[in-house]
């Protein structure tokens, strides 16, 4: 596969991660809709990285780690926001795949913060789509 089908694969599953996110929401399973956000970004993230970085994707979960090298090689600023929200989004997934943490961060995400989330989400998802099209 070259880099151009590589991406695609990575979008195409980011793709069905975000709308799962949606479906997770009107399901009522708030941290769900969390994780499916966190797994589009990452996802998406790892696509762009092969596009401009290299061959494969690197082998973690950190979105602003990620992202981070894809912006730094296009000299590209990234908002704030856009980390804090990625940042927020890789705690709660590193934190809800252990059992024991799982019960209390379900508590913490109720209806609210998932639509924030979700919100957000979609928003940086559609600004990371853009970053291919600049360089084209």
């Amino acid at each position: 596969m070259n880099k151009q089908d590589k991406y695609s694969y990575w979008l195409d599953a980011a793709e069905y991660d975000i709308v799962t996110a949606e479906s997770m929401l009107n399901s009522g399973r708030y941290l769900y809709v969390v994780f499916m956000c966190q797994q589009a970004l990452e996802k998406l993230a790892k696509g762009l990285y092969i596009y401009f970085v290299g061959d494969e994707a690197p082998r973690v979960h950190i979105i602003s780690y990620i992202l981070t090298e894809v912006t730094d090689r296009l000299n590209i600023r990234v908002d704030e926001d856009i980390f804090t929200l990625l940042d927020k989004l890789s705690a709660y997934y590193l934190q809800g795949r252990y059992p024991t943490y799982k019960e209390k961060i379900s508590k913490l995400v109720n209806k609210k913060e998932a639509m924030e989330i979700l919100e957000k989400s979609r928003e940086v998802f559609v600004w990371m789509q853009t970053l291919k099209k600049l360089k084209e």
